[in-house]
This record gives C-alpha cells, sequence and structure tokens, in this order.
C-alpha cells in the first residue's frame, strides 16, 4: 500500500503526491479594485479601461460560502489499513556462501507491521459510492470512512485505476450526502475554486484559489498513456497539503470539477501549487469500475511528440520541434512520430509525420490534451481526428480500439470465473511436502479451472512466475492477467503425491 508519501522531480522544485489534504486559510475578497496613486497620476483613465474596471468589480466579490456548505458534508475521511504480512526477505551472501553454497545467500521470514495511511473521498451517489484517488487505498486489507457527521462505516473495493489514480470504493446505506457533479472542460483559467477535504487529520477543511492551468502535465510522454500516469490535471493555488488526496475541488456552484490528487512544492508542504484530475476523467473511470470493475480504455495506438508545448524543460528537443514545425506548416499540435500496426490511427491511415490538431473538434494543443480526450472514450467509440500532412488540413473518421487491438469490453476476472475453492496450505501438508507456502485448490467446479484440467488437490506455488500465499495474491494476479493481451493464468505446482505440474488457464471471456 502505498500510504507513503510519492516524489518526482519536476523542474526545480518537486511533485507529492500525498494521502491527504488542505491546511485552513482564510481568504479576504476586495469588494472592488484598488488602485496605487503613483499608477494612476501615470495614465488617463479611457472608456475601455473604465469598462474593463466596472466588469471586474461587477462579478466580485465571490461568495463561496453555500459552496463550501453543500461540499463538506459529502467529502469523506479515509482510513486505510494494512495488516502486518509474513514477508521472505533474500540475505546478503557471506563468504561461506561464495565458496561452498550457491552464492546467493540464504532466505529468511520476517514479519512486516500494520501500516495505516489516511486521505479524503467523495460521496457521489445517495447509495454509497465513494470516489478517492488509488494511492490512498491501494494495498489496503480494510478501508474505515468517517463522514462528516462522524457516522463510521466499513468501504469495500469496487475497482482502482492506478494510471488515473482514481478508485472506487462504496459504504452501505441510503440518502447520503453527495455533491453534484459538474463539467471540468467549462472551467476557465481564473475562475475560483473550492479545495475540500481533512490535511493532516483535520476534518472538513476548506481552502480557496482560483483555476492556475489546465491540461497540465507534471510526466514524461507516452503513447496514448499506456504506461501509467495519464496526467492531464486542473492546477490551482487553493492549498493542499498531506490527508487532502481524494478530495474534492468544488467550483463557485458547488459542483465537484476534479479530484484533489498532487502538490506541487520545493518544502514538501503547501507553499506552490495543487493539482486536481477533472471530472470529465473521473465520470467515465468511475462508470467504468462500477459497470465492468475495470476501465476500458482506448488508445490511437501513435507514439508522439507535442508541438509548441510542453518543450520548456529541454531547449535541444525544443529547438528540434521548432524547426520541425516549420517544416510541416504548423504552429501546434501532435506531431505522430510511430504508429501502431493494426492500432486504431493506423487502420485510419493516419502516418508518421502527420499533426494532429482537433479530436471532435477539440483543439488538441499539447499531449496531455490528447490524454484527457482519449480517457474519456471507450474501444469501439468513433471520433474525427483533424490532422495535417504537407500542409493540408485532412479529417477522417477513427475507431477507437483497446491495447489488444480490438474492440471488445475487457472485464476484470474474479474468483467465480475459475469456478474453484482455495486455501492456504496446512503446517502438516507444509512439512509433509516440505513446503513454506502454497494455496492448495479444495474443490472444482464448473469453471476456467476444470476447463485446463485442475482437479482438486493440487497446490498452486507459483501464478505467472509468482509466488502465491494467499487467495488474495492469486487474485490480484488474476485480475493483472485478464488485463494482459494473452488473458492466461500460468499456474505451477505440486500435488500431495508428489507430482509436479503446469497448467495454462484462459481467461477471456467471449
Amino acid at each position: 500500500m502505498k500510504l507513503a508519501t510519492k516524489k518526482f522531480a519536476v523542474v526545480s522544485g518537486m511533485v507529492l503526491i500525498t494521502c491527504g489534504a488542505i491546511s485552513v486559510t482564510a481568504f479576504a475578497l476586495n469588494n472592488g479594485i484598488s488602485h496605487n496613486s503613483a499608477f494612476e497620476e501615470m495614465f488617463e483613465p479611457n472608456s475601455n479601461s473604465t469598462a474593463q474596471v466596472a466588469a471586474v468589480t461587477a462579478v466580485q466579490p465571490v461568495d463561496l460560502t453555500q459552496a463550501a456548505e453543500n461540499s463538506i458534508h459529502a467529502v469523506v475521511h479515509i482510513k486505510a489499513t494494512q495488516q502486518s504480512r509474513t514477508q521472505t526477505v533474500q540475505q546478503m551472501p557471506d563468504i561461506f556462501d561464495f565458496f561452498f553454497g550457491d552464492g546467493r545467500g540464504q532466505q529468511r521470514q520476517i514479519q512486516t507491521q500494520p501500516r495505516v495511511g489516511f486521505g479524503s473521498g467523495v460521496i457521489i451517489s445517495q447509495d454509497g459510492y465513494i470516489v478517492t484517488n488509488n494511492h490512498v487505498v491501494e494495498g489496503a486489507d480494510d478501508l474505515t470512512i468517517r463522514l462528516n457527521d462522524e457516522r463510521e462505516f466499513k468501504g469495500r473495493f469496487i475497482g482502482t485505476d492506478p494510471s488515473t489514480d482514481l478508485a472506487l470504493v462504496k459504504i452501505e446505506g441510503k440518502d447520503f450526502p453527495t455533491i453534484p457533479v459538474g463539467d471540468s472542460d467549462a472551467l476557465k483559467v481564473g475562475e475560483w475554486v473550492l479545495a475540500v477535504g481533512n490535511p493532516f487529520n483535520l476534518s472538513s477543511t476548506v481552502t480557496a484559489g482560483i483555476v492556475s492551468a489546465k491540461a497540465r502535465s507534471l510526466g514524461g510522454q507516452t503513447a496514448d498513456g499506456k504506461a501509467a500516469d495519464i496526467q492531464s490535471f486542473i492546477q490551482t493555488d487553493a492549498a493542499i497539503n498531506a490527508g487532502n488526496s481524494g478530495g474534492a475541488l468544488v467550483n463557485s456552484k458547488g459542483e465537484l470539477v476534479g479530484i484533489n490528487a498532487m502538490l506541487y512544492s520545493p518544502t514538501g508542504a503547501y507553499s506552490g501549487y495543487g493539482f486536481a484530475i477533472p471530472s470529465s476523467i473521473m465520470k467515465k473511470v468511475v462508470s467504468d469500475l462500477k459497470t465492468y470493475g475495470s476501465v476500458q480504455r482506448a488508445l490511437l495506438g501513435i507514439s508522439c511528440q507535442s508541438i509548441g508545448q510542453d518543450l520548456t524543460v529541454d531547449e535541444k528537443l525544443a529547438e528540434q520541434m521548432k524547426k520541425k514545425a516549420e517544416e510541416l506548416g504548423v504552429s501546434e499540435g501532435i506531431l505522430v512520430a510511430g504508429v501502431t500496426d493494426g492500432g486504431s490511427a493506423a487502420s485510419a491511415g493516419i502516418k508518421e509525420d502527420d499533426v494532429i490538431t482537433k479530436i471532435d473538434g477539440k483543439n488538441l494543443k499539447s499531449f496531455s490534451d490528447l490524454q484527457e480526450v482519449l480517457a474519456q472514450h471507450r474501444p469501439g467509440d468513433k471520433v474525427r481526428l483533424t490532422y495535417i500532412r504537407n500542409k493540408k488540413e485532412n479529417t477522417v473518421d477513427v475507431i477507437l480500439k483497446n491495447s489488444q487491438g480490438n474492440t471488445k469490453v475487457t472485464k476484470n476476472a474474479d474468483m467465480d470465473l475459475l469456478g474453484a475453492a482455495f486455501r492456504p496450505l496446512s503446517d502438516a501438508l507444509k512439512k509433509q511436502l516440505g513446503l513454506s507456502y502454497g494455496l492448495e485448490v479444495t474443490g472444482v467446479q464448473g469453471g476456467k479451472m476444470k476447463e485446463a484440467g485442475i482437479s482438486k488437490g493440487f497446490i498452486i506455488l507459483k501464478a505467472n512466475g509468482s509466488p502465491v500465499k494467499s487467495t488474495t495474491e492469486l487474485e490480484e494476479i488474476m485480475k493483472q492477467a485478464s488485463q494482459s493481451p494473452e488473458q492466461v493464468l500460468f499456474l505451477s505446482g505440486i500435488f500431495p503425491s508428489g507430482k509436479r505440474a503446469n497448467y495454462a488457464v484462459d481467461l477471456s471471456q467471449d
């Protein structure tokens, strides 16, 4: 469970993925615009400037009290507990191992200490569905959810998505307070927002700030977001600290427009900017997790580079891209550096050196823009791509595909799919077979394991090359395998007779 603070070097500061929240800050909003007398003497007012001042004065101050009141009751405190575990560690070899052993040292078992982390979450439905950050709950065995009115509930996992750092959990009950979900695409830079959460275990804390930027990326670029970290953050100067992760970013109407996730700071505490996952991405991820148990991720099937954006860190790359842009006759967009055979783009005729400028009419200025648009779609969706080739604008309809190169719905395999029952290996069998761990198959009915030829009594030692000591570990490995292109679970183990065996379990759900 990644409950410790994560740090990423970014330019001169660092990014913190926190399990946490906000410090209490008071904001005084001016009723008008104050002017420096020296500047007033230097510049005579004109009709345009007077109109601009009048327009700004007319919309200030912003009253955020109702938005805060409506939000705090739907933001919950999450306590994520990971129980102690027995782990096998490899000791460093000594001189005797080098000369008389295998040179690898010895293994020994240690008992880890329980770990507890804290964060926030947002109730999005009256029947108890809660969205939070994946890093808040990752690896947890127990979730305790505390509401603003101090009621406590046990939470259960519905699904997680590390790529967007989102997770969906549920508490049992009805008529829970909620926050209406707003449109993050409609947010404007300079618009006031509230960050609501539980910083440093301080419940129901609200801070205010403005939207500083949109579609902000803080990490490296990967084609279609295949590797982890789909990043298209809302940047805000509302104070966010440890404990606020998973909390709500709310607009002045009291609508949920983002899930707070990161802090950019040179110190590790609030002194910079916070970053939230847009509600446009959150809505689609949550819908997939609730319906399928996993996110249906649409890929364009290209490797790419932004033109005119995200290049300030690497001056050499910026100069290369400037020359490339002049050569291609474009000023911004997504340069196609490579096309995946059989992928969505290739099927639509997209080629290397094409520059994608729009998807469904939305301008693409950076890689983050592309990620955000794709994160809102599923395999099988049709989008209209606008691109530049040979300095001419073209449009084409593209059918988006998944990582397996098709449009099928992928579901997380669960234990019911295997059609078998399991239990950890008893001490008697461990002693009899000279094993330190294992998962015994205690029954096989109709299911994937029966199809693979596995029978009662088989002891699973490894699944896809990883040791298996519990049903939880087998289930986690199986879920990962069900999302792979092969969708196969390779099991190796032994029978009580001493006979060793290997099986390939097909997890596909056609």
